[in-house]
């Protein structure tokens, strides 16, 4: 592949998805039943993106797979096995997600050779591990975006179980009070995630009623009493009172390491991370659930949400910085007096157009492509240098060099 290609993408139709948002972006006409919650930009192989070659659209796994150092550059190809490293999605939550934690490498390779070895297939509902990768990632909001992140400090949570006064939980709200630390946040949050059925409709009926009398002045009680509403019983409704409220204004971003516990409520987004779909869940979901194998992923730290400072590079260019090696998100705005001129050293990017038109061009060869909302493309390495003019806005993901 030796031009600047259009992407047809996969998309994800989960129930928590948006019936418009996906749909306005890539030029479908709004659904009535069929959500649309993740169209993912890549070579993953649960779901690849295509790519027009000699003719016909071929899988991006497959062709990457047959000619990896023109695609990727030899530096990326080798640290990264001939393998693209990240993957690129749109993300639009109509209704809450799952409370979910992902692992770390060591964790993901383990857990993906351990399911193999027990003959669980791969497209299997109970599989925990999909493939042998972490999945450190990196979320910003395109509209308002309301999420959860990592734990509040012990004595917030300790606060607000105080005013809820929930009586059915006094003996595991016991474990945070005797140690009010990262270890007796363990064993709170390991009793609160195994208790059986009966005590946690006797736990979630209890703190329904008691946030329903602060609903109207308190964000955490309307949303645990939102969250009841959507999945009533499930104990991860008490998941605004124990981790970090997050809001994202459009622009705004956050990073999410491995370990992180974390659910995303409702709002319009892209998502870059390390090419993966390794997801543990703990509530929230009618998906499989595997709280033993969560508690052993989760990490217990507590303290307020960062969000991911963003850099501007230059007139056009901005980018989001994480500590991963797999990806870096960048946004790109070209007008009718700025234009981007990419650098030489660099690997396979992916683009996708979410305001206005453009051109895209191969500098070395000239050849142009018109881009408009809702277009992406994937531009190898071996494209040494490319010009992008026009009015519009872009997301790019890239490998850091």
């Amino acid at each position: 592949m030796n031009k600047i290609s259009i992407l047809k993408n996969p998309v994800q139709g989960y129930a928590w998805g948006s019936k418009t948002e996906i749909q306005g972006l890539i030029g479908e006409s709004a659904s009535t039943d069929k959500p649309m919650a993740e169209l993912w930009m890549g070579a993953h192989p649960k779901a690849p993106s295509e790519v027009l070659l000699d003719g016909k659209w071929q899988s991006l796994d497959k062709v990457i797979e047959k000619n990896p150092e023109p695609i990727l550059g030899k530096r990326t190809a080798r640290r990264f096995s001939n393998h693209l490293p990240f993957l690129f999605k749109i993300l639009a939550a109509d209704r809450p997600l799952s409370i979910q934690v992902h692992p770390n490498l060591e964790q993901a390779q383990k857990g993906f050779a351990r399911e193999n070895d027990l003959g669980i297939p791969l497209d299997a509902p109970n599989r925990n591990y999909k493939d042998n990768n972490h999945k450190p990632e990196v979320l910003c909001a395109l509209t308002p975006f309301q999420c959860l992140k990592g734990f509040r400090k012990v004595e917030e949570i300790l606060g607000l179980m105080d005013r809820l006064s929930l009586a059915s939980l006094s003996g595991e709200i016991d474990l945070l009070y005797k140690k009010p630390d990262s270890h007796g946040l363990k064993s709170f949050f390991s009793a609160l995630m195994s208790m059986d059925k009966g005590h946690q409709n006797e736990v979630t009926g209890e703190a329904v009623r008691a946030a329903e009398k602060f609903a109207d002045n308190e964000k955490t009680c309307r949303w645990v009493a939102e969250l009841n509403r959507e999945y009533p019983g499930d104990i991860g409704i008490l998941s605004p009172i124990i981790l970090n409220p997050v809001l994202l204004e459009p622009g705004e971003a956050m990073y999410l390491p491995a370990g992180e516990l974390h659910a995303y409520l409702h709002g319009l987004g892209i998502e870059l991370m390390a090419n993966s779909d390794n997801v543990l869940r703990g509530g929230l979901t009618p998906k499989h659930m595997d709280v033993p194998e969560l508690l052993n992923i989760v990490n217990f730290k507590t303290g307020p949400v960062r969000k991911v400072t963003s850099t501007t590079i230059d007139t056009c260019r901005t980018i989001y910085k994480t500590p991963t090696e797999e990806f870096l998100l960048s946004t790109i705005s070209v007008d009718e007096e700025n234009s981007f001129t990419s650098p030489s050293d660099r690997s396979a990017e992916i683009l996708i157009c979410l305001r206005g038109e453009a051109r895209i061009e191969d500098i070395g060869s000239g050849e142009i492509l018109p881009m408009t909302r809702g277009l992406s493309v994937i531009i190898p390495s071996e494209i040494s240098r490319y010009r992008i003019g026009g009015n519009a806005m872009f997301y790019m993901a890239s490998v850091p060099f």
